[in-house]
C-alpha cells in the first residue's frame, strides 16, 4: 500500500492543521416510542485536515503525483497521524479534487483532507 509523502523536513503536516475524531453511531426508533442505539463502526474515524504552504516544486510535485496516483478519492493508503505519529493504514481523499497554488517562486501551497476508512 502506498504512504503518504512526507515534506523535506519528514513532517506530513504543517501548522496549522486539524483532526477530527468522530463516531459512526446508528439509532432505531421503534413503534413504541422507544430508541436503541448502536455503533456501526469497531472504533473511532479520523480525519485529517492539512495545510501545506512554502511547498518547493519537488515536494508540490511529490504530492501531485501521489494524488494521481490514487485516482483522488478512489483509492487507499497510509498516513502518519502528525499529533502522535501513529500509522494509520486504510486512508483516502475526501475529494477528487488538488488545488495547487503558486505563492511565488519555488512556493507553493495546497489544502487536503484525509479520512479514515473502514471495511
Amino acid at each position: 500500500m502506498a504512504t503518504f509523502p512526507q515534506l523535506k523536513t519528514s513532517a506530513v503536516a504543517q501548522y496549522p492543521a486539524r483532526r477530527t475524531v468522530m463516531f459512526r453511531n446508528q439509532s432505531v426508533r421503534f413503534l413504541d416510542g422507544r430508541e436503541q442505539r448502536y455503533r456501526d463502526s469497531a472504533g473511532p474515524l479520523r480525519r485529517w485536515e492539512i495545510r501545506l504552504e512554502q511547498l518547493d516544486e519537488s515536494e508540490a510535485a511529490a504530492i501531485e503525483e501521489f494524488f494521481g496516483a490514487q485516482q483522488g478519492a478512489f483509492g487507499s493508503f497510509t498516513f502518519i497521524d502528525p499529533w502522535d505519529g501513529a500509522v494509520v493504514d486504510n486512508c483516502s481523499f475526501t475529494g477528487d479534487e488538488l488545488e495547487l497554488m503558486s505563492l511565488g517562486e519555488m512556493m507553493g501551497a495546497t489544502r487536503l483532507v484525509i479520512q479514515e476508512n473502514r471495511c
